[in-house]
Order: structure tokens, then C-alpha cells, then sequence
């Protein structure tokens, strides 16, 4: 069969004839590889069925005759992995971590085999670090069991071997982006040595009903290393998230074929590995400072989870022709969209004002609800007046100062009534689904303005 070969863009996947300086799809520089492709059958699209069926191809049935499979979960141990994951690891299915390096990610995976080793077998592949240097950090994390097997390898072909001779119950790949298949013509960590191992690996997991982890490496703009095909193939995709030099990690799901893609899990780094933390809440607003201006409490939705963190916000006099814009756990262009939102409808000079925002905790929030507790953060300390520390603010900011409703009304309201705020500020159209709230305080407004007056009596 002739051989041809094809470039696809490491980045996004982008295919071409021929090799490119610059994509033309995701537009960066240097990012084809050549990958070598068979030319096709003549008869792959032939009118006979019979000529092209396999011996072993699959017959379609009706939708009521199908039964369940592989509906099994394995429990790791871990409450916070299991919520992500679903319930458990389905067994027979392909599971994609990524991070940066250093957050924490084969530290969770060696981590769970202590417990996966009660009931299951399991078998760790590094192509990273070497049988010993494994031995020392599973002393480390006191990780102790008969039923896990090390293997530093990373040839595909001789993972395959052992894989299906041993017939573990859980394949940990560390990482994807290490292993090669020989016959590739290509180096380890490219397109097409990544795709073809994600696809031998996604047969093994199918197969034989193992359930099969694999690390993968980030680039510089967070994105899994590979071809982007590399996360539709497995069937989950998990994200860790968190500043390496902090102690706390978020662990997000991107994709799920057998749960909720709305679920997060909070963890903190020790010495002796990753500590669940049950409550993230608690957690994110314990060191809070009283009665200090620029600060307020927000809450947001994790997934279906309700997350309380504190927003603070520092507003200074510049020393330069433009005022400098920070924003740290918050979207830039958001924030910047506020602070105008401030100069626009309630005349705050922000021109000459360097402004800071900061999310405390290391985590990243996306949602909009963010946004009043911003603009009142920055306003308090512009204004010079304190938020009362038992007060919360949520909701969603318009350009022209209006206030808008947020989701979840009511989960956002009993979590900070559940860690004793007595004072909740919420926008006017979610009154409705807060008359039943007892405990706390209640407050509506309509616009920004009406949420600085209620809060600190400054018009």
C-alpha cells in the first residue's frame, strides 16, 4: 500500500498538503508536524456490503434490545475525584488529566492506587521517572498495596503486552506525550504519535473492560499537548487548576460521557500529598480581614456547588500617563468593563486611579454573578467606607448599571446562611425565589447605585 503523509497543526489540529509557517486556523507560528498516512483501499466505499464486511463486524440492533454495559463504577477513595468523575471510575473507560506541571497530577493518581489496591489490580506506567523514583514517592504518600504493579516503559507496543498479560483492572498512562509506537515515523509527543497511541489505548480500555488514566502534558496557553482529536477519543476530560505555588488545586471536568460536566473538586497540597477539601467554602474566607475597606464576599457556582470566596480590590493614585489595570482570578476585560461601569453611572474618577483585583485563594471565577461584588470591592475602598463582614453580594452587572439575576438563587443564600452571614444583597428579580429564605436578611436593588447606598449609605 503506497504511503503518503499529511501536516497537521499540533495546536488545533489543522490538516494541509503541505508544511505551513503559520496556521491558518488557530494562527500560530511553527506548530505543523508530518505524519505519514495510508492511501485508501479502491473499494473502501464499495456498494456490496458483503466485500467489505469484516468477520467480526457488528450487526445494528434495535434501541429496546440493547442492554447495559460496563455500567460498574470503581470507587477510588477520593469523595472529591469520585464527585468529578461521576460516582466512580466506569470501568471499560478512557480518562484524560491535564495540569500544568508541577499542580499535582501524579501525585492524585499514585495517591488513589492505595485504595483502588484493596479490590482492584492496578498497573502504573511512567515513561517520565523510573521504577525507584515511583518507590519513593509512593513512600512518600504512603502509598502501600500488593495489588499495584510499576512499569517505567514507553514503548507502546510493550505496554500493550503487559497490559493485556496482566489484565489489570486500572492502566495508568503518565504521560501520553512520552509514549511511542515504533512503526510511527515520527518523534514522541507529536501529532501522530500521540494520536495513535490515545487510539491503541482507547482499544485496550474497550476490549478488555480496563479502565485507563492518562497524564497530558499542557502548552503554554493551558490546552492538552497534542492534536485536539486527543480529548473527543476518551470518554473524560479533567483539568487541575491552581497557582503551583499555592496549596490549593480545583480539579474540573471538561468532558464526561457518564456524569455531570458541572462538577469541581477542591484540593489542598501537603507534604504528604493532596488533602480533600469538603468544604471549599469555609476554606477560601477563613483569614478575612474586619472591618478593612476593599473587600466582600461573593458567591459562586462551581458546578452545582456553591462557592463562597472573598473579592478584594485596592485603588491608588497613579504615577504614570495610564492607570494600570490588574485582575487576578477574574476575567481582564470583565474587570476593566466595571471599572468604567463605575466612572460612567456613578462618576467615580478611575482615570488616575491604578486599580487591583484580587480573588483570594488562588481560584479562578468565571461567572458573571462576580460582578457586583467587584464594583463594590473597588467602590469601598475608592469611597473609603467597609463592607459589614457578615454581609454577601451576588449578581450580575449591565453596562448601564442595572443589576440583573443570577442562577441558583436559593443555593447561593442557604450556603452563606449556613456559614453564618446574616446580610445577603441580591438583585431585584430574584426576589421571587427567595420568600421561603429564612434566617438571613434579604435585600434587593436595581441598579449598582441602589447596592452602594443600601450597603454603606454613600450616594
Amino acid at each position: 500500500m503506497k504511503q503518503t503523509s499529511k501536516f497537521i497543526c499540533r495546536s488545533c489540529g489543522y490538516e494541509s498538503a503541505k508544511w505551513l509557517g503559520k496556521c491558518p486556523s488557530c494562527s500560530n507560528w511553527n506548530t505543523f508536524d508530518e505524519v505519514a498516512v495510508a492511501a485508501p483501499h479502491k473499494n473502501t466505499y464499495a456498494k456490496s456490503a458483503s466485500t467489505t464486511l469484516t468477520p467480526d463486524a457488528a450487526s445494528p440492533k434495535k434501541l429496546n434490545e440493547i442492554g447495559y454495559e460496563n455500567e460498574s463504577r470503581i470507587k477510588t477513595g477520593d469523595s472529591e475525584l469520585d464527585r468529578v468523575l461521576g460516582g466512580g471510575i466506569v470501568t471499560g473507560s478512557m480518562v484524560l488529566v491535564g495540569g500544568d506541571p508541577g499542580i499535582g497530577k501524579s501525585t492524585l493518581l499514585l495517591q488513589i492506587c492505595n485504595y483502588l489496591g484493596n479490590n482492584n489490580k492496578v498497573l502504573y506506567i511512567s515513561g517520565e521517572e523510573s521504577a525507584s523514583q515511583i518507590k519513593i514517592r509512593a513512600d512518600r504518600l504512603k502509598t502501600k498495596t500488593d495489588n499495584l504493579m510499576i512499569l517505567s516503559e514507553t514503548n507502546l507496543d510493550n505496554i500493550l503486552y503487559h497490559a493485556t498479560d496482566i489484565k489489570p483492572d486500572v492502566v495508568i498512562i503518565d504521560s501520553i506525550q512520552t509514549v511511542f509506537k515504533p512503526d510511527v515515523p515520527s518523534a514522541p509527543g507529536s501529532v501522530g504519535q500521540v494520536r495513535e497511541a490515545t487510539h491503541f489505548l482507547m482499544r485496550l480500555a474497550k476490549e478488555n473492560n480496563i479502565a485507563v488514566f492518562i497524564v497530558g502534558h499542557v502548552t503554554k496557553d493551558g490546552n492538552i499537548a497534542g492534536p485536539k482529536i486527543l480529548e473527543h477519543m476518551v470518554d473524560c476530560v479533567l483539568y487541575f487548576e491552581g497557582d503551583r505555588y499555592q496549596s490549593y488545586r480545583i480539579l474540573r471536568t471538561v468532558k464526561n460521557r457518564f456524569g455531570s460536566t458541572n462538577e469541581i473538586g477542591v484540593f489542598e497540597m501537603k507534604d504528604d500529598g493532596l488533602a480533600m477539601v469538603e468544604n471549599p467554602s469555609e476554606m477560601l474566607i477563613s483569614g478575612r480581614p474586619r472591618n478593612i475597606s476593599g473587600t466582600t464576599v461573593v458567591c459562586t457556582l462551581e458546578g452545582t456547588r456553591p462557592v463562597l470566596a472573598e473579592v478584594q480590590a485596592l485603588s491608588s493614585p497613579t504615577g504614570f500617563n495610564m492607570a494600570r489595570r490588574t485582575s487576578t482570578g477574574i476575567d481582564y476585560n470583565r474587570a476593566v468593563m466595571l471599572i468604567a461601569v463605575l466612572e460612567k453611572k456613578l462618576g467615580y474618577t478611575m482615570q488616575n486611579q491604578d486599580v487591583y483585583i484580587n480573588v483570594v485563594g488562588g481560584i479562578r471565577i468565571s461567572e458573571t454573578a462576580t460582578d457586583l461584588a467587584v464594583i463594590l470591592a473597588i467602590a469601598s475602598n475608592y469611597k473609603n467606607f467597609v463592607i459589614n463582614h457578615d454581609t454577601i453580594v451576588f449578581g450580575e452587572v449591565g453596562l448601564t448599571g442595572e443589576v440583573r439575576a443570577v442562577s441558583y438563587i436559593d443555593k447561593r443564600i442557604n450556603e452563606a446562611k449556613k456559614l453564618g452571614f446574616k446580610k445577603c444583597i441580591v438583585p431585584a428579580a430574584n426576589m421571587k425565589s427567595v420568600k421561603d429564605i429564612k434566617g438571613i436578611e434579604i435585600i434587593s436593588i436595581n441598579t449598582v447605585k441602589d447596592a452602594i447606598e443600601k450597603i454603606s449609605g454613600v450616594e
